[in-house]
């Protein structure tokens, strides 16, 4: 049976759960870790969400992170590489009850950016923010069980937030 897209008003205890995370992460990477953010809709105060928490660490050197992975599945988590972005290292736990992703980038990569201003618009645009999660809980209705429909629903109102968020950010 496939996943149900679950769709939730926010969780003032995402942010707890956050950083008991980033504990868990620095324990594991030390030094390597340059920041890590709190990403995703799950780090946007009043925003409906799946209840997965999305944590960007930002590291020195991506090319070192691999050599964590049997660290990261003592603590639950499944290493899947790039996933299909390169130049990410990708990390999700909770199998089939996703609770955590976690999506390294090296500093200095476009995509650290990217998250940033998307987060800081939807916390700063109260229209957008109320569109996409009024979107995503449309869609998580309509497509329970078929995830794939879900992100593709979604695919035209996030890029059009993500390039008025990042001339906005650029600022």
């Amino acid at each position: 049976m496939a996943r149900k897209v679950e769709v939730c008003a926010y969780n003032p205890d995402w942010d707890l759960m956050f950083k008991e995370e980033v504990d868990k992460l620095k324990r594991i990477f030390g030094n390597e870790i340059v920041d890590i953010h709190h990403i995703g809709s799950t780090s946007v105060s009043g925003l409906h969400a799946k209840p997965i928490i999305d944590i960007m660490p930002v590291v020195q050197n991506i090319n070192h992170i691999d050599k964590y992975n049997e660290e990261m599945k003592n603590i639950g988590y499944e290493p899947r590489g790039e996933n299909g972005l390169p130049g990410r290292r990708y990390y999700r736990k909770g199998g089939d009850h996703r609770s955590h992703h976690v999506h390294i980038y090296q500093d200095g990569s476009f995509e650290i950016t990217r998250h940033i201003a998307f987060r800081e618009y939807l916390r700063s645009h109260l229209d957008a923010k109320k569109e996409y999660g009024e979107l995503k809980k449309r869609l998580a209705q309509q497509f329970p069980y078929d995830i794939d429909s879900y992100i593709t629903g979604k695919e035209q109102l996030v890029r059009e937030i993500e390039v008025k968020a990042m001339k906005w950010y650029q600022l």
